[in-house]
């Protein structure tokens, strides 16, 4: 497989279809940035630049890796229950305030705690990208890493800059968990396995509900997230 994609460089079509590639991932990555960007707030110098580059590396290299049973892997039964679930909790986590590091051990420590963040949250809401992207690489490797790595750079600019943009407004770190959790509900409920319920719910109100369930999910999973970091943050704080 490898083979035959590198035979296909020098070819117009290639090109074409990596550039499709590149905004496809661009245009679906603006949530993911902004998981990057909250993930790494906490980190100070050069550890943030390393938390943005290494996070977003690794995702992109097990989205690769992934990319040719991920089209199957999407079609077992709550996976995406689990992977929404595993995000909701990140969005509820981000909302707790990091301590200051006293030394170089706990400096080091929030760097591979953001990582880890970086990469599952990353790999979770890249679910949709992914089959965009697979769809048109059509199985060709080398154009699908082409693609997906050429995008990485932008992402990260743009996860530097709604970075900096939660040290000047804190506010928006809530924002950033409603957004998590409107992903984590929207993944939830679109798992295969729940179709059959979402249907007959989408029934029982008549149709009324038809085409608006994601958007439900997306507020309800908003709400949970704000609320339960709230809760989290408040109990913490009052035990401390």
């Amino acid at each position: 497989m490898l083979q035959a994609s590198t035979s296909d460089l020098a070819q117009t079509p290639f090109w074409t279809a990596a550039l499709e590639i590149v905004f496809i991932n661009i245009l679906l990555s603006g949530d993911n940035a902004v998981v990057i960007a909250m993930a790494c707030r906490a980190l100070r110098g050069r550890q943030r630049l390393f938390g943005l580059l290494i996070g977003r590396a690794v995702a992109v290299l097990l989205l690769i890796v992934f990319a040719a049973v991920l089209t199957r892997l999407l079609q077992v039964p709550y996976l995406r229950v689990v992977g929404g679930l595993a995000l909701l909790y990140i969005a509820v986590r981000l909302l707790l305030p990091e301590e200051d590091d006293r030394n170089e051990v706990e400096a080091t420590a929030h760097l591979w705690r953001a990582v880890r963040i970086v990469v599952v949250a990353d790999i979770v809401m890249s679910f949709d990208n992914i089959l965009a992207v697979v769809q048109v690489a059509r199985g060709d490797l080398a154009l699908l890493a082409i693609g997906l790595v050429v995008s990485v750079p932008v992402i990260i600019a743009g996860a530097a800059l709604i970075t900096a943009l939660l040290d000047r407004l804190p506010i928006l770190v809530w924002a950033g968990a409603a957004l998590l959790g409107w992903v984590a509900g929207q993944t939830i409920v679109g798992d295969e396995a729940l179709a059959g319920a979402v249907a007959r719910v989408a029934g029982m109100a008549g149709g009324k509900l038809e085409g608006n369930v994601e958007v439900a999910a997306g507020l309800i999973g908003a709400v949970v997230a704000v609320a339960a970091g709230g809760f989290w943050r408040h109990w913490r704080n009052s035990k401390a």
